[in-house]
């Protein structure tokens, strides 16, 4: 496990990088957790102990986006005009019971669930822990990412992210002319890619159709309609996308109901590329360990 003194270094790291996470989150409406930093000095600090190393990670990466999650929650109560002195003992109850469901969840679902979390079920992949896995194994195990290594370029990303912000900055103050500079946002660019890991590609195409149905043709041509009913299309939208997953669940997974095949589907994930899981040369491999 992770020794107990990296504890206090993760705990910085995340009151650090909170702000700057929170910031973006409050502007942008879209919620940020910067967990390459964290990654980059747990690889060094921990290299060769990947159970440290992915300790080291949760703690860092789940508290700044906790953090993130409860600010958003106190301001939407703060807004309903409910006293933080009955939202907070709410939020360690829910807090509570929702920790024990999702533990017993896991559970079930690990005991009941076929090949869950394996390349042999194309349902049950479980992107997100794979995705944990392989970083784990690229910055701690393999050590990937150091000055000497293969991937050493990718480092020049940091100094690029540092840098584009104030770029954008700059040209808003040296040419306040030129509207459309105010709408140049490098982080929300940058961070959109960021969720490909554990997300099909194939989801962007319909994100970026939708986003810009209802944030640039409805906003520009039906503004009306967009400022009383975006936020609460969007919600409902949100709202009714889990109750669809947990209907279907119950009702038709649960007894071996499969989705219909057709054109745009197949694949290892379900979003018609066959060459998921290849590489840059087009070849699958058959031992896979996840």
């Amino acid at each position: 496990m992770m020794p107990m003194q990296f504890m206090p270094l993760s705990l910085l790291l995340t009151i650090i990088f909170s702000t700057p996470n929170g910031i973006i989150s409050a502007i942008t409406s879209m919620g940020l957790v910067v967990s390459a930093p964290n990654d980059l000095i747990g690889s060094y600090l921990l290299s060769g102990n990947p159970i440290a190393f992915l300790a080291f990670r949760t703690f860092t990466f789940t508290c700044q986006g906790q953090i993130v999650i409860y600010l958003t929650n106190t301001k939407i109560a703060h807004y309903m005009k409910i006293p933080p002195r009955i939202v907070f003992p709410i939020f360690l109850l829910s807090s509570a019971i929702t920790s024990t469901i999702q533990y017993a969840t896991s559970i079930y679902l690990l005991q009941h669930i076929p090949n869950i979390c394996t390349s042999e079920n194309s349902i049950w992949r479980c992107l997100s822990v794979q995705y944990s896995l392989t970083t784990t194994i690229i910055f701690s195990l393999t050590g990937s990412f150091n000055m000497s290594s293969q991937y050493s370029t990718a480092l020049w990303g940091f100094l690029v992210g540092a840098i584009l912000p104030v770029l954008s900055w700059w040209l808003c103050k040296m040419y306040p002319n030129i509207k459309w500079f105010k709408f140049i946002h490098f982080p929300m660019f940058l961070m959109a890619p960021c969720m490909i890991p554990p997300a099909p590609a194939a989801e962007y195409p319909s994100w970026f159709l939708v986003g810009f149905f209802f944030n640039f043709v409805l906003y520009r041509y039906a503004h009306s309609w967009w400022e009383k009913y975006a936020c609460i299309f969007s919600i409902a939208m949100s709202c009714g996308v889990a109750l669809r997953g947990f209907t279907i669940f119950f009702t038709l997974q649960l007894n071996d109901v499969d989705f219909p095949e057709w054109w745009g589907l197949g694949g290892p994930n379900g979003d018609g590329c066959p060459l998921d899981l290849a590489n840059y040369s087009g070849f699958i491999a058959t031992n896979r360990y996840f």
